[in-house]
């Protein structure tokens, strides 16, 4: 929808109050039925569902394997239009891995303003605006899943409470991003400051001008994108918990690129990303329970994905490979336990697009130093086959 350059007197208003504003991430975001709500608005319905089964096999000797099914992700979502400028999106979940709790809860909540394209606000409960993976829409993703842990933030983890404000400059090719968020904030914690992410990327060839992503464009576009973006927050933990002592800060950084090119032998995508995130070590002094094991972590990802030109009976196939390193920096004694490589190969078969699909996924996860006791830190071969359905 096409917007003014200037806003009514209520709606520039409401920005003056903090409101915010973001268009949603992906078209298939929007897959359920829409209503008209009186005379500009909207209101669409969307439910999703991505059921999995794991079979985990430790190679240590004396491990029991593990065999899951279980809800990834299953939500239901509203989302829509109050006018031309305000938009609104509430989600509610009850997935998650084996062990999580599965009664529902709020995953998102906010509400857009669109003053123009090139200056956008939100506000409420939304995606961190850190990295490209945890921004690419969970729904349409290239691979199975995400990469551990290195997307999530460790004090903000996939969502955060705030305000943000960005747009898109030179014809989309530019996009910023600035958040405002509550970060880390417990009775742990030295201090109540807000957390503040900045990020920016740029477009070689077919703009990517919402504010999330996609793992995977299908084919549609041709897209080569370079991203960079930091994050920080002051006084997250203190280094010496149990007398109150030594306060640190928290930053992190990372850069990162997307590429998807259709051609006449079919469609190719690559995707690659680096992260820093560091506390000054604090995983190795005495910081309180509650310090998330990534405070302090770096590594990498790269992946790849192939389509074929043709269908494949009724939908497409897409093989895809990923590689990730995951250096964590917690010493138990020498050893560092939690640091490992994955390796893993899939593919998705695409019978209606995102909205119906099968995927499979065999990952080998190699730790540097496998844990002599907890087969969750031992080498292990992981099985993934999931069915996915958006409505």
């Amino acid at each position: 929808m096409t917007k003014a350059n200037t806003m009514k007197p209520k709606v520039l208003a409401a920005v003056l109050l903090g409101s915010a504003g973001l268009v949603l991430a992906s078209p298939a975001a929007l897959a359920g039925p829409t209503f008209e709500v009186g005379d500009e608005g909207s209101m669409t319905l969307t439910y999703a569902l991505q059921a999995w089964y794991q079979h985990k096999d430790y190679d240590a000797s004396g491990a029991k394997d593990d065999n899951d099914f279980f809800l990834r992700r299953n939500r239901l979502a509203l989302s829509g239009q109050f006018n031309d400028y305000v938009g609104y999106y509430f989600q509610v979940e009850g997935g998650g891995f084996p062990g999580s709790d599965n009664d529902l809860y709020v995953r998102d909540a906010y509400v857009t303003i669109d003053y123009k394209d090139e200056l956008r606000f939100m506000v409420g409960e939304f995606k961190n605006t850190f990295s490209r993976e945890n921004l690419e829409a969970c729904l349409e993703p290239l691979t199975m899943d995400r990469s551990e842990t290195l997307a999530y933030t460790p004090f903000g983890g996939t969502r955060d409470k705030g305000v943000a404000v960005w747009g898109n400059l030179m014809d989309a090719k530019v996009q910023y991003r600035v958040m405002l968020a509550e970060g880390r904030d417990n009775s742990a914690t030295p201090d109540d400051s807000p957390r503040v992410t900045a990020r920016v990327h740029y477009s070689f060839l077919d703009p990517e001008y919402n504010y999330g992503y996609l793992g995977t464009y299908l084919g549609t576009q041709k897209v080569f994108t370079i991203g960079a973006a930091y994050d920080h927050q002051s006084d997250v933990v203190y280094a010496n918990y149990p007398m109150r002592s030594d306060p640190k800060d928290y930053k992190a950084w990372t850069v990162d690129a997307f590429y998807e090119m259709p051609t006449a032998s079919g469609v190719y995508t690559a995707s690659a990303a680096y992260f820093k995130y560091d506390s000054d070590d604090v995983a190795n002094e005495s910081p309180d329970s509650g310090y998330p094991i990534n405070g302090d972590l770096k590594g990498y990802y790269l992946k790849g994905g192939y389509m074929l030109p043709d269908k494949v009976g009724p939908g497409r196939l897409q093989f895809f490979a990923r590689h990730d390193k995951a250096d964590y920096g917690i010493k138990t004694g020498n050893a560092e336990y939690y640091d490992r490589t994955t390796n893993a190969v899939g593919a998705n078969y695409y019978i209606n697009g995102q909205n119906l699909k099968l995927t499979v996924e065999y990952a080998d996860i190699d730790y540097d130093t496998p844990h002599p006791l907890v087969a969750q830190l031992q080498d292990q071969k992981l099985l993934t086959v999931g069915l996915q359905f958006i409505f």
